[in-house]
C-alpha cells in the first residue's frame, strides 16, 4: 500500500511517497503547505535522512528504492547518480559513456528531468562537459545550492570585495 508523507526542507515542500517495497517518489511540491501529518515507519528513515542531509550531516543516504515500472534505460541512469560521490558531479556524455552508450546524451538528460527521487538519487550532481550547471528540474539556482551546500569550496558564489 503507498503511503504519504511530507517534508519541511530549506527549500520548501517535498511529498515523499514509497510503501514497504521502498521509497518511490522524493518530489518538491510548490504551494503546498506542509502540515504535520503521522509519518508511516518506512518513511521516517527518509524524513530522517534528508533532515540529516539539509544540516550536513548525512553525505550517504541508506533507504530501499522501488523502480518498478521504470523504463529499463532511466534505471541504469539511475542507478549510475547513486554512485556520484557527495560533493562531486558527473557530465551528461560520462554517464551516458558509463551505462555504455556514448551517443545518449540527451537521453541521459531526459532520465535525469524524469527522476522522481530528487536529491536521494542525485540528479543534481550532473552537470554540463564543460562544467557549466544545466537543467535541473526544481530550477539552476536550487542545483547550484545542492551543491555548494555540499561542497562549498568549489560551487559557493563569490562576493565582491567592494
Amino acid at each position: 500500500m503507498l503511503e504519504k508523507a511530507y517534508y519541511h526542507s530549506p527549500f520548501g515542500c517535498f511529498e515523499i511517497i514509497g510503501s514497504e517495497l521502498g521509497l518511490m517518489s522524493v518530489k518538491l511540491k510548490y504551494n503546498l503547505d506542509c502540515t504535520e501529518t503521522v509519518i508511516p515507519a518506512f518513511l521516517q528513515t527518509c524524513v530522517i535522512q534528508l533532515d540529516e542531509y539539509f544540516q550536513g550531516k548525512r553525505n550517504a543516504f541508506d533507504l530501499k528504492l522501488d523502480w518498478s515500472g521504470a523504463a529499463e534505460f532511466n534505471r541504469a541512469v539511475w542507478a549510475e547518480l547513486i554512485k556520484i560521490p557527495y560533493g562531486r558531479t558527473m557530465s551528461y556524455s560520462a554517464i551516458a559513456e558509463k551505462i555504455g552508450n556514448p551517443a545518449a546524451v540527451r537521453a541521459v538528460g531526459l532520465a535525469n528531468r524524469n527522476n522522481p527521487i530528487a536529491i536521494i538519487v542525485p540528479c543534481h550532481r550532473v552537470i554540463a562537459k564543460n562544467g557549466e550547471l544545466q537543467g535541473y528540474f526544481y530550477g539552476l539556482d536550487m542545483k547550484r545550492k545542492l551543491l555548494e551546500l555540499e561542497n562549498p569550496m568549489s560551487f559557493a558564489q563569490q562576493g565582491s570585495l567592494f
